[in-house]
């Protein structure tokens, strides 16, 4: 007997739209019930980020091309809408980890690109875990912590088999999902899942790292071509970079694709009503004056959440700021659960907010970038209003050339080789190359940041409250920067603070040249209680007769050799079908579970049956992979076999 959930009018319609945007038909049972301002019990958690993406890529924000995103589109007449909501940095690492510590980099430690491997704080997943659910990941697992590997129950960016799923194949992303579903429910436990879509971080669909054309099996459902794209205002138009845009949007149409594939996992599942739902974007689109920088289109990020019974569908808050360094403590309040030390977060909960409420003091977000992945040090500071932007780059002194990733697009090519001929792009190169010491734009009228108003009278009343307040939020959280900003003309303090900060690079580059084993944290293999082992399974001998035929017995035979302080440990050894030369990856045909223990041998059968082959010609091997330990993402080690013909019929 179906379960009868009373609706809201309004509220059904935006489901119903939504599962049948996402390709699922709307049965009206076990569906959101009326929103009442009440709290549920026990909510799984669902985060989905997508990697390097503006906001205004998405219909839903005002994206001027369409059919970029129907099915986060189709979310968003579910969920409310931020329209004011940003990050804090346009870059990965620092962050993703800003947002899952609570703490803004400097204190953190995770500044850029390397890792802190002595945190003295709870990030999400130790959190999440204290308060009773499986905490899993997808993508961008190095980024989301403060070192890896973590104490995650489960990486769900390795499939079941021991392969890596593909970043850029949306359908995976639903599996992820399904995995990770299935075994919090077999842990009996609610789950808080991060599923971070590689998309559309380069390479972008069917192009290298560096914009050259290269074959992509993992097609959106539409791609666009460069006669239809639009050029962002920060961006001059030119035919060459039409074509990276046009990889771009279509990268962006394939987020949508793996966002759609998580949804329909999520909701095949039947606990989409029972799953508190948050998105966003990690930062701007990878592009000069975008990624890697603080301007208003680097930062902001489109917000959505859907908070069963509480959140309004299809709503949006278009009066307060809110920003990444609230997410924990946002995410804290949804888990029912607290921060050990929540004197020591920078942020604070809006959980408010998704109730219908007001908040006072959210007029404002704070802005902090210190390197890039290469470890250059160009600490930019800045400010956003709804109306301003201010930036502070103490590192420009019209020598010193900004270094971020974004040199290598396509993008930024074309604009230095127009930049010989044409003045307005040669300024604007200049600018990114070396930027000047302080920017102010009016935003609210001027979003690409092309007017710097900082030595406009009109102006300098604003600029004045602005600096004051920077200058006091990073008193509140012991910037660095703050010495330097207060005292704003003194320029020997701003050397001396800019040779400290290229020392910082200097320890950081001599010390991971160091030679040595490098550490371990204890968390990493805590489930296993012990260290990976590099010999402690190996395989000696296959039957002969290859190519194999259905019908066939294969018999594998391990050497083990165990530490005798492990004791018992469980083999557990798959079959799979997969194409012929293949690494990772395939079909598993079989699965079995051994116990084995000190140093043996094992022997272990699989037949291989006509039933259980899957027709497709491409795959056309078999293998075995195996790994020691309870389950995979806490195994001992893992192996794959070679590749085998397998005979068709």
């Amino acid at each position: 007997m179906p379960r009868v959930v009373r609706l809201c009018f309004h509220a059904l319609s935006a489901i119903a739209l939504f599962l049948a945007a996402i390709g699922l038909t709307a049965t009206l049972q076990a569906q959101e019930p009326k929103p009442s301002g009440g709290v549920p019990e026990r909510l799984n958690v669902l985060i989905v980020t997508v990697d390097d993406m503006s906001a205004d890529s998405l219909g839903v924000f005002g994206c001027p091309l369409p059919e970029t995103s129907p099915s986060i589109d189709a979310f968003a007449k579910t969920a409310l809408r931020f329209n004011h909501a940003h990050v804090h940095v346009g870059n990965c690492m620092p962050g993703r980890n800003l947002m899952w510590s609570g703490l803004f980099s400097n204190v953190n430690g995770v500044e850029g690109f390397q890792q802190n491997r002595n945190p003295d704080y709870p990030v999400l997943c130790d959190l999440a875990k204290s308060a009773g659910y499986f905490t899993a990941i997808r993508g961008k697992v190095s980024h989301s912590t403060p070192y890896t590997p973590y104490a995650w129950d489960a990486d769900v960016t390795q499939n079941p088999d021991g392969g890596q799923y593909h970043i850029k194949d949306p359908a995976s992303y639903g599996a992820s999902t399904r995995n990770a579903i299935a075994m919090a429910e077999e842990a009996g436990k609610p789950f808080c899942l991060m599923v971070n879509i590689s998309d559309p971080h380069k390479p972008f669909y069917n192009t290298t790292k560096r914009g050259e054309q290269a074959s992509d099996p993992y097609v959106p459902t539409r791609v666009f071509s460069a006669d239809e794209v639009p050029v962002p205002g920060f961006l001059p138009s030119d035919d060459v970079i039409k074509d990276e845009l046009a990889s771009y949007y279509s990268s962006v149409r394939r987020a949508d694709d793996a966002f759609r594939s998580v949804m329909q996992a999520l909701e095949q599942s039947g606990k989409f009503d029972r799953t508190f739902i948050m998105f966003l974007s990690d930062h701007g689109m990878p592009l000069p004056f975008a990624k890697t920088q603080l301007y208003h289109h680097s930062t902001r990020t489109p917000l959505m959440v859907r908070w069963p019974g509480v959140t309004k569908a299809g709503t949006a808050d278009d009066v307060h700021m809110v920003s990444a360094i609230d997410f924990l403590p946002t995410l804290l309040d949804v888990m029912q659960t607290s921060h050990p030390t929540p004197q020591r977060l920078h942020g604070r909960s809006f959980a408010p907010l998704l109730k219908g409420e007001t908040q006072d003091g959210r007029d404002h977000v704070v802005l902090q970038y210190n390197e890039n992945s290469g470890r250059n040090r160009h600490p930019m500071r800045g400010i956003q209003t709804k109306k301003y932007l201010y930036l502070y780059n103490p590192w420009s002194d019209g020598e010193r050339k900004f270094a971020t990733a974004t040199t290598g697009t396509a993008t930024y090519r074309q604009m230095v080789k127009r930049a010989a001929k044409e003045p307005e792009i040669a300024a604007r190169l200049e600018l990114f190359d070396h930027r000047v010491l302080q920017e102010l734009y009016d935003v609210a009228s001027d979003p690409d940041c092309l007017q710097n108003l900082i030595d406009a009278p009109s102006h300098q009343s604003e600029l004045i409250l602005l600096r004051k307040t920077l200058l006091a939020e990073l008193k509140r959280i012991d910037d660095p920067v703050a010495p330097v900003l207060s005292d704003i003309d003194n320029d020997s303090l701003r050397n001396e603070f800019m040779a400290a900060e290229d020392a910082k690079k200097q320890t950081a580059v001599k010390r991971s040249k160091t030679p040595g084993k490098k550490s371990v944290p204890a968390s990493s293999n805590a489930r296993a209680g012990t260290k990976k082992l590099r010999d402690a399974i190996a395989i000696t001998a296959v039957t002969d007769g290859e190519p194999f035929a259905p019908g066939d017995v294969l018999e594998i035979r391990f050497a083990i050799n165990l530490p005798e302080a492990l004791g018992e440990q469980k083999m557990h050894v798959t079959l799979k079908q997969c194409e012929p030369n293949a690494k990772t990856g395939g079909i598993r045909l079989e699965r079995q579970v051994v116990a084995v223990s000190g140093k043996a041998e094992k022997l272990v059968r699989f037949t291989v049956s006509k039933d259980s082959l899957k027709k497709d010609p491409i795959l056309s091997g078999l293998s075995v992979a195996a790994f020691i330990g309870e389950d995979f993402t806490s195994n001992l080690q893992h192996i794959v076999s070679p590749t085998w013909a397998l005979q068709r019929d």
